[in-house]
């Protein structure tokens, strides 16, 4: 920043002064940087960090820029090359074609699918979970893509968003129920296998794998690894490793969760902590996460991804949903879906008891997850079923099953 104009002062964000995008040579320092490591390192793809704080004035975005270039040179290599932005606009425009007038990136993160999942399985509602609590939140990303499509955020307090429209293809969205922004950004950078069980992480996989959006899957996410993901930092320059880690502390306030629990990002063993122990992916241990079990499942979730057409259909108009609650209808926790690929149905039962859905006569059961590992059976309906349906299934509690009807 000392010898060239890459900052200015008119405008800030949470990191300081933001980059001076309205400067030609800093515009395409940015750009032919990435055509960089498109081009000469065989980079397949780009995740674009935080581009909600990029402040550009130009008439045409910095992004809509990269992409024509990225596009260009894609012809040019006769490969794909993809843009993955990470906003927290809910803005389809950037991944609108440019001649609707978006800016042609490839797709853009979906938190609020993650907030959603992550509500559903947990039951966490503080800070900006707050929103996600309701009995519609995951029905609603699971059928539109964005939760708060120009609706109300309590968090925020105002309205927030915008929709997608329904032209978009679904595989736009990166859905996930793990990553390291929300586990790195939690307070002790605890996973979801710290807090739940076997079972509900079990849930938590065939959410994420059956998701409309392209899934996204975290480091040891799939074998539910017991070690934490915590933010650590190697700043030799005092004043910086100050203020990360005050500005660390007043955003966990936000939170509600405790400063005190809070690991020095500077501390050697914070980041020796963060790393896998690849050696528990096999085991099954009597007591916690029973981690073979839970890699098998991710396998058998990728292999019913990959052989059903239906959970690729990119449509938002095969997408739909059903949700209720259980006995306790404010827990969170304690909820069931139906939610449908197509003809493809996606069961979901976080209640405390057993809950029955009816299914059509010759559904078959593709996998199920959970519930102690008691398989569910299809059985004919006892007595008059109020949806006419001929058939049912049970499933237990923090369970879930992927069914279809039979392929002739």
């Amino acid at each position: 920043p000392e010898f060239g104009p890459y900052l200015r002062d008119a405008a800030r964000n949470t990191w300081g002064l933001s980059v001076n995008l309205d400067a030609r040579e800093v515009r395409e320092f940015i750009i032919q940087n990435s055509l960089m490591w498109l081009r000469d390192y065989h980079v397949d793809g780009l995740r674009l960090d935080a581009v909600h704080a990029l402040h550009d004035e130009s008439p045409t975005h910095i992004l809509q820029e990269l992409a024509e270039a990225a596009d260009a040179l894609s012809a040019h290599q006769g490969r794909p090359l993809t843009l993955i932005a990470e906003s927290d606009l809910n803005d389809p425009t950037l991944i609108l074609p440019r001649e609707a007038g978006g800016y042609g990136l490839t797709a853009q993160w979906s938190d609020d699918y993650h907030h959603a999942l992550h509500v559903a399985v947990s039951g966490e509602t503080v800070g900006y979970y707050e929103d996600f609590g309701a009995l519609g939140a995951f029905p609603k990303v699971w059928t539109e893509g964005f939760f708060h499509n120009g609706t109300y955020s309590s968090f925020r307090g105002r309205d927030h968003g915008f929709p997608i429209p329904p032209t978009v293809p679904t595989w736009r969205l990166v859905t996930f129920g793990q990553d390291h922004d929300q586990i790195g950004n939690r307070a002790a950078g605890d996973r979801l296998s710290q807090s739940l069980s076997t079972d509900r992480l079990a849930v938590a996989a065939v959410l994420t794998l059956t998701t409309p959006g392209t899934p996204m899957l975290f480091m040891g996410e799939e074998w539910g690894a017991s070690t934490p993901w915590q933010f650590f930092t190697s700043h030799p320059e005092p004043e910086l490793r100050e203020a990360t880690a005050k500005g660390r502390i007043e955003e966990f306030e936000k939170m509600g969760w405790d400063p005190a629990i809070v690991p020095d990002p500077q501390d050697p063993e914070t980041f020796h902590r963060s790393k896998l122990d690849w050696a528990e992916a096999a085991t099954s241990p009597e007591v916690g996460v029973d981690h073979a079990r839970l890699l098998q499942l991710y396998r058998d979730l990728a292999a019913v991804r990959r052989a059903r057409p239906e959970l690729t259909d990119p449509a938002f108009a095969d997408c739909d949903a059903l949700s209720g609650s259980g006995a306790d209808s404010d827990d969170p926790r304690a909820r069931w879906f139906v939610l449908q690929r197509g003809e493809l149905s996606v069961l979901v039962n976080l209640t405390g008891s057993s809950h029955t859905f009816a299914v059509a006569p010759d559904a078959v059961i593709l996998l199920s997850a959970g519930g102690g590992e008691v398989e569910p059976v299809i059985t004919a309906a006892s007595g008059p079923d109020p949806s006419g349906a001929a058939s049912v299934i049970t499933l237990a509690p923090d369970s879930a099953a992927i069914v279809a009807p039979a392929r002739p």
